[in-house]
């Protein structure tokens, strides 16, 4: 079981991605804001975070988190929409350790997080 710290302001997109991941029997927290996964994240084991949301910029919160060493043992996990490229490339280039596209996701939620953690390994 993993704590996952789930950054999706979409209600229905986050309350989908958060029942999944429960199913898999890890512990979800989901956030609408940056500033409260922020706070988050550094107790929990996987960050997840929508990279299409308007309200942030989540290849930049998570290379100023990386910066400020606030993800020191947390993986980063980003979705998104699978025809938004640059929002992938700027993922990797941010320091994201996963990123995947929102069908991917929205298919393998659980999955992902055990890979992501190495529990799929076990």
């Amino acid at each position: 079981m993993a704590r996952v710290a789930l950054l999706c302001p979409d209600l229905l997109l986050g309350s989908r991605f958060e029942e999944a991941m429960r199913a898999g029997g890890h512990e979800v927290t989901r956030y609408d804001g940056d500033d409260m996964a922020r706070a988050a994240a550094s107790e929990s084991d996987v960050l997840v975070v929508d990279l299409n949301a308007d309200q942030y910029d989540g290849a930049v919160l998570v290379e100023s988190m990386r910066m400020g060493r606030e993800l020191d043992g947390v993986v980063a996990l980003g979705f998104y929409a699978h025809l938004d490229q640059d929002a992938r490339r700027r993922a990797e280039a941010a320091g994201f350790d996963v990123v995947v596209p929102r069908s991917r996701m929205a298919r393998e939620a659980s999955a992902l997080i055990d890979r992501a953690t190495g529990a799929g390994a076990r």
